[in-house]
């Protein structure tokens, strides 16, 4: 998963846990701002009372000791005056329960006693708690509508600074490390960020790459160099070998002694001559200027391999289901590739044993697959065999160099060509090359 998609699911769960938590703590929160609403309103309502008493006196409410009481039609609300004793004390708000024509009503009260001249009085002032919870309901809609609206808002502003933010991130992995040809061998270009940690990442992934661009060249040119300066001495004692051989006087132990050096040393040219091989195509050296029908290609290789199929009693069945043109390729190296892919399919298959080359269209890909009844390969063994001198229990057994797949990677690698291997010990091999769209020319087309 993406850091971009990581922060933004972050940030949306985070946000999505407060507004539960706000959900769930909503009406308490609403009860609570309404009762200290009310508790303010009650408080004022007292105040005014109080300041039309002291200007005007208690007589416009109370006359001969007799209680003033004052309820609203629908008794939502109420206020009172009574005479009391003279120590008695109060100052409260709260909740309780009035009986009021027959009806109990919950009220919220303010109770307040105060002294007018010689007397002392009660003030309660009430609210009935009904119509207190009636504005709950609304506040609480408008509330979660409010807090909605601006979560999806910060989310949304969370995604655009996320991009914003994340931009040269991305651009360091576009540029520096995808779709680029490893190691790409490109002058450094900086990548505009005011983060420091960017900077310094792009700074080092740069550095990285030099250092890795500059071992690979050193180990290409020691490998180019080492085969070419190899090839000279191997040809100077192959001939020396070769002129022993005519002389008269050598014995046949000598002989013998003599061929195991010449196949020793043709090994040793065989290694040599491969390591020159994968050196020139990793350095480009080879054109892509070639075309030919893949029925061709095949035919040519089949013709060239089929000897060998006579040791084991091989069948090698070739399958050209759609016949297309392959362009823009280098037909040695293709050829390289196919034959090595098939001589292995050879090498190690079983006595009486069967190959299938299938070439034909794969969905919108076309492919061609090489399926054979061998030895197979070992899952353990599997994501190795394309490393060079990397040679395995089944291996082992043949005359091998490790180097016949790591050719073919090498080669595929230069066309652009994607490999893909299911084995199975015991049963077979299939090898699948999938040959890119630049490189494949459809019937009819110029």
């Amino acid at each position: 998963m993406k850091l971009q998609t990581k922060l933004t699911l972050f940030n949306a769960i985070s946000k999505l846990v407060i507004v539960t938590l706000f959900v769930l703590l909503l009406p308490n929160i609403i009860e609570n701002i309404n009762r200290s609403y009310t508790d303010s309103r009650l408080i004022k309502q007292k105040d005014k009372l109080l300041e039309i008493v002291r200007e005007k006196g208690i007589k416009n409410y109370i006359e001969n000791d007799e209680s003033y009481g004052s309820y609203l039609p629908l008794k939502e609300e109420y206020i009172s005056l009574d005479v009391v004793d003279p120590g008695y004390r109060l100052d409260t708000i709260q909740d309780e329960r009035r009986l009021v024509e027959r009806d109990t009503i919950d009220y919220r009260i303010l109770s307040h006693t105060f002294r007018v001249g010689k007397k002392n009085y009660l003030l309660e002032i009430g609210k009935s708690t009904e119509t207190i919870g009636d504005t709950t309901g609304p506040l609480q809609t408008i509330a979660f509508l409010l807090l909605l609206g601006m979560v999806l808002l910060t989310i949304l502003a969370d995604q655009i600074y996320s991009n914003y933010i994340l931009q040269p991130l991305n651009t360091i992995i576009r540029t520096k490390l995808t779709g680029k040809k490893f190691p790409s061998f490109t002058a450094y270009k900086e990548v505009k960020t005011s983060t420091t940690d960017f900077q310094d990442l792009d700074i080092s992934i740069h550095k990285m790459v030099e250092t890795i661009e500059s071992a690979f060249q050193k180990e290409r040119e020691f490998i180019s160099n080492a085969s070419h300066e190899l090839m000279t001495p191997i040809s100077i004692l192959q001939s020396k070998i070769e002129n022993m051989f005519e002389q008269e006087d050598i014995t046949d132990d000598t002989k013998v002694r003599l061929l195991e050096m010449q196949k020793i040393l043709n090994r040793l040219k065989s290694i040599t001559k491969t390591l020159l091989l994968i050196s020139q195509i990793e350095n480009d050296q080879f054109l892509k200027e070639d075309s030919i029908q893949v029925r061709e290609l095949l035919q040519d290789i089949y013709d060239e391999i089929s000897i060998r199929l006579q040791d084991k009693n091989i069948s090698l069945a070739l399958l050209v289901i759609d016949d297309i043109k392959l362009v823009k390729i280098n037909k040695f190296l293709l050829f390289n590739l196919l034959f090595n892919l098939i001589n292995n399919a050879i090498k190690y298959n079983r006595q009486d044993g069967e190959i299938t080359v299938t070439a034909q269209w794969v969905k919108e890909s076309y492919t061609i697959s090489i399926a054979d009844t061998g030895i197979g390969i070992s899952p353990l063994e599997l994501p190795y065999i394309f490393n060079r001198f990397k040679k395995f229990k089944q291996s082992l057994s043949h005359e091998s160099f490790g180097l016949g797949l790591p050719i073919v990677k090498s080669i595929a690698a230069f066309h652009q060509i994607d490999i893909s291997v299911v084995s199975e010990p015991g049963v077979g091999s299939t090898f699948t090359i999938t040959f890119p769209h630049s490189v494949v020319k459809l019937p009819g087309k110029n």
